[in-house]
């Protein structure tokens, strides 16, 4: 049997993709995209049969009870999310703190990653995502918006930009005063713009960030169609130990000293510092090992009001899966 496979072209998928990791039982098709296509598709088509999904809008349709994917414990896509945060450097602000009560920006009110900033904000510095002004729109140029229909809270002030504007040319006029995006305004790079990150040394923040609380945020995760389950009722466990196989293949390669396998140096000196940080395992999957960090990223979403109601970490995975480990 030959499923499709939409995904991110990462050093976690390509060993599948180009067959230095092999499956005894299935083939596959790949379809390599970026996040926001690929959500598009999966939410409004469901048009693959394996599709990597944003945490975001999973949570989202598990709560409403309409989603077409299930889960698997394979995250494919995480990132500390401090170097997104982008602020005029004339309001007066130091820290997330001083959000309160300002005109934030952001490309999709349920993208993950302005899930977790706004988690961030309201754990570590007090301020609540009802506690700012919300404009939802294209970061440097018009776009669609929101990749599926949300309906929010009515004490939640989001609102959509106009259709013909973008988030960048709104922070340039001073229209908004932050931006939450994991793509760059435009206006970042441009000199006479007052644009620039709220953190002076990212990596240090973002290091702190993973001391504190023990979390690499979780992005996407790995998706199947539930209507294949009854017919191939492996598949899950099985896409689960193949992406696992495929990270482990990649980790490898990053350890190797003698030869660069990335073009970067100090990449193997850099391996062994973030694998003590975190904990030996730096990229794991599994829904035990990050059993806490997925309630986090629910109960941000709920607070957001994206998620209609509160769901257990376990609903958002086939039950198959549960118990599955990270080799």
């Amino acid at each position: 049997m030959k499923f499709s496979i939409a995904c991110v072209a990462t050093d976690r998928s390509r060993p599948i993709q180009n067959g230095d990791v092999k499956s005894n039982k299935y083939e596959f098709d790949f379809y390599f995209g970026e996040p926001e296509e690929l959500f598009r598709i999966a939410l409004q088509e469901a048009r693959y049969d394996i599709t990597e999904l944003s945490m975001g809008s999973h949570i989202t349709k598990t709560a409403r009870g309409d989603t077409e994917y299930i889960g698997i414990p394979v995250f494919p896509s995480r990132s500390f999310r401090h170097s997104g945060i982008f602020i005029r450097s004339d309001k007066g602000i130091n820290s997330l703190a001083d959000l309160k009560g300002m005109r934030v920006g952001v490309p999709e009110f349920q993208q993950t990653a302005g899930i977790w900033l706004r988690g961030m904000m309201a754990d570590e510095y007090g301020v609540k995502s009802d506690e700012i002004s919300w404009k939802v729109g294209a970061l440097n140029s018009p776009g669609p918006g929101e990749r599926m229909k949300i309906t929010l809270p009515e004490h939640m002030d989001v609102q959509s930009i106009k259709k013909d504007d973008c988030l960048d040319k709104l922070i340039r006029k001073g229209e908004i005063d932050a931006i939450f995006s994991p793509r760059e305004p435009n206006s970042l790079l441009d000199p006479d713009a007052p644009v620039i990150r709220i953190y002076d040394n990212v990596g240090a923040a973002e290091r702190d960030y993973c001391r504190r609380t023990g979390f690499f945020p979780i992005m996407h995760c790995l998706a199947v169609k539930k209507t294949l389950l009854s017919n191939y009722p492996d598949l899950p466990e099985h896409l689960f130990q193949l992406f696992v196989r495929a990270k482990e293949f990649s980790l490898h390669e990053l350890s190797l000293g003698n030869v660069l396998r990335v073009s970067l140096p100090w990449v193997h000196e850099l391996q062994k510092e973030l694998t003590n940080l975190m904990g030996g395992n730096p990229w794991p999957y599994g829904l035990s090992a990050n059993h806490e960090e997925i309630t986090a990223l629910i109960r941000y979403a709920v607070m957001d009001g994206i998620a209609v109601k509160s769901v257990q970490a376990e609903d958002l995975f086939h039950p198959e899966t549960h118990s599955l480990l990270d080799r």
